[in-house]
């Protein structure tokens, strides 16, 4: 909290299980005293994200903890515009940046068992660009430089794992540079030609030798495209968002919605937050990714959240069996080089040793974040859900460490 109030500990003696509303001019916050999640633990969190707005870090942000099914915790704070001073409201709009990917991996697999490929199919069997593919002898070269080509073919498992050689171009050597600024500061016409731009560049790798944070789920979405005979944001649509209830998730915001759309922030020259001078457009925008490109409010993400850890179903109707969320969630990348304790599943990074992470969690709590600074993980031995959204540049994992931090220790049972 930005002050310590001696009132709303008095509250918390007395409000056991009604839900509990701490209201100022620049936090709204509900507590819920039940699913073994304390009050006062929960407290600590509020007081670190105000904390940081007060001070300056980030402009404001969204809280959204659930567990057993049940929210436990909804915050708002600080503004989401610091240039207009407007309030960060719970509808807010967030570019979601890369939790895109975990969306369109889950429709992908949505047509993974309607029988439409297997994943070790060769990608080139769809898409037939991605038979030859070009590896690059020293990524120093840039996207010039010499090649080999790939000692094995692209699979459709490689996609979903990180594993096929493909980058981001977030790696920071010149043919990252290059690959960054061939996908997203040149024109990009749909997802067609993104795709084809990116299949046209050398692989880091050879496929399956290494993890590498990357651009496949835009192939992903390309074969979203072609078997289902529908554009990305259609088929999402029609699958995930209008069935879970995701009203405000998609490519582009409607213009009844725009002043709820929070623009990003950054720190300037002089060590000010400051509203960002660049803004993505949230209008007009026709490259369907599966990288990233959506918008989504904190309470949306939060149904595809519940339905991932309900094992693929949400209010009576079943997205995905939980066979199959067992495979996206469980470890697919042996022993490849990841952060300590982490591995990765099919489109979520997965947590596979909580000693070696040195961080709170459980073994199976399973993740991703946005370029923007938001965030979400989902833990099924506690029937656990946590969200964070805020919209800052660059990308920090600092506020996902702070999250699992602060709510795994509001646990209580």
């Amino acid at each position: 909290m930005k002050n310590y109030n001696p009132l709303h500990f008095t509250f918390i003696l007395f409000l056991i299980v009604v839900p509990f509303l701490w209201t100022n001019a620049q936090s709204n916050i509900e507590y819920f005293e039940n699913e073994g999640v304390s009050i006062e633990r929960l407290a600590r969190y509020d007081a670190f994200l105000n904390k940081e707005i007060k001070e300056g870090r980030i402009p404001g942000a969204i809280s959204l903890v659930s567990r057993n099914g049940k929210i436990v915790h909804s915050a708002v704070y600080g503004y989401s515009s610091l240039t207009d001073k407007t309030p960060m409201e719970k509808d807010g709009i967030f570019h979601l940046m890369s939790m895109t990917k975990p969306i369109v991996s889950a429709a992908f697999m949505m047509l993974y068992e309607e029988g439409h490929f297997f994943l070790t199919d060769p990608v080139s069997k769809y898409l037939p660009q991605f038979k030859d593919v070009k590896v690059a002898k020293d990524v120093q070269a840039g996207k010039d430089g010499p090649t080999i080509a790939a000692n094995k073919e692209i699979t459709i498992a490689h996609l979903l794992s990180h594993t096929a050689g493909f980058s981001h171009g977030l790696g920071g050597t010149p043919l990252d540079n290059d690959i960054a600024q061939a996908l997203y500061a040149e024109p990009q016409e749909n997802i067609e030609s993104r795709v084809n731009t990116l299949v046209g560049l050398p692989l880091i790798g050879h496929p399956g030798e290494q993890w590498y944070y990357s651009a496949s789920p835009d192939v992903l979405a390309l074969l979203i495209e072609k078997f289902s005979g529908k554009t990305v944001a259609d088929f999402l649509q029609e699958r995930l968002f209008d069935p879970l209830g995701m009203k405000d998730t998609g490519y582009n915001i409607v213009e009844a919605s725009h002043n709820r759309w929070v623009p990003v922030h950054n720190i300037n020259k002089e060590g000010k937050l400051i509203n960002s001078e660049q803004q993505l457009p949230i209008v007009g925008n026709k490259v369907f990714g599966g990288t990233h490109g959506l918008f989504s409010t904190a309470s949306d993400y939060m149904k595809f959240c519940q339905m991932m850890l309900n094992k693929g179903s949400l209010n009576g109707q079943l997205f995905l069996s939980p066979k199959t969320v067992d495979i996206m969630t469980m470890n697919q990348t042996g022993d490849l080089l990841h952060a300590p304790g982490q591995g990765f599943g099919l489109g979520f990074g997965v947590t596979v040793d909580v000693a070696d992470s040195k961080s709170l969690g459980s073994v199976g709590q399973y993740y991703w974040g946005g370029a923007y600074c938001t965030y979400f993980f989902i833990d099924p031995k506690e029937k656990l859900v946590s969200i964070l959204m805020t919209q800052l540049q660059p990308y920090r994992n600092y506020y996902s460490e702070k999250m699992r931090q602060y709510v795994y220790q509001s646990i209580v049972d």
